[in-house]
């Protein structure tokens, strides 16, 4: 058996990477921790775990979070749900971006957002933080705010001073019975976005 394992016979040779394959990080925001389990701030992570189920993959641990690999027809998706907490989300997008030798243009970040009500998503080209911690992050460690990014509408029916404990809370009953649909309208808005760009998606589900 040595022998043979010396000559190349029982050895396992790696699979050989399809040029052909567009690969992509996902990005989905979000804390981790049960306490933080279908909170507004995770809404990221929703729609991480919706991707992975709908593509029947599951997620592992890996550095700097939790990943999964999602083939859809020519694209590979990586999706990344940082272990970082939010604010410190940058780091685990520029890590793997550098791992993976991946464009700018190949990530989209999934992120909550407050200035667009639930049951709406929008996906941008590029923008400012809007004070968000997460993109804060992201922007600091990437360098620039040039990137994409699906923002998942959470509301702002907070009082004034308010904000913190209105992102950290769980979503309503009755929003968590219409998640199903806000899932799937995020996740093809996603899938959009790898097939067949950020125009097509934005034309599409901007709506």
């Amino acid at each position: 058996m040595g022998l043979m394992r010396w000559l190349g016979f029982g050895k396992k040779e790696p699979p050989c990477k399809d040029e052909n394959m567009k690969r992509f990080l996902i990005a989905c925001l979000g804390n981790i921790g049960p306490e933080y389990v279908e909170t507004r701030h995770n809404a990221g992570f929703m729609v991480g775990d919706y991707l992975a189920k709908d593509g029947d993959v599951s997620f592992s641990s890996c550095r700097y979070g939790d990943m999964a690999k999602l083939k859809i027809k020519n694209c590979e998706l990586l999706l990344l749900k940082p272990s970082t907490f939010m604010n410190l989300s940058g780091v685990a997008v520029r890590y793997w971006m550098n791992k993976e030798k991946l464009p700018l243009e190949n990530l989209l970040v999934v992120v909550d957002d407050l200035a667009i009500p639930f049951g709406t998503i929008r996906l941008r080209k590029q923008g400012s933080d809007a004070g968000h911690n997460g993109l804060k992050n992201i922007v600091s460690e990437l360098g620039t705010q040039n990137y994409c990014r699906l923002r998942f509408g959470v509301g702002n029916g907070f009082p004034r001073g308010g904000q913190i404990d209105y992102v950290l809370g769980k979503f309503p009953p009755e929003e968590m019975s219409e998640m199903p649909e806000v899932l799937k309208k995020a996740t093809d808005a996603v899938k959009a976005f790898c097939l067949s760009g950020a125009d097509y998606a934005m034309n599409h589900y901007n709506k």
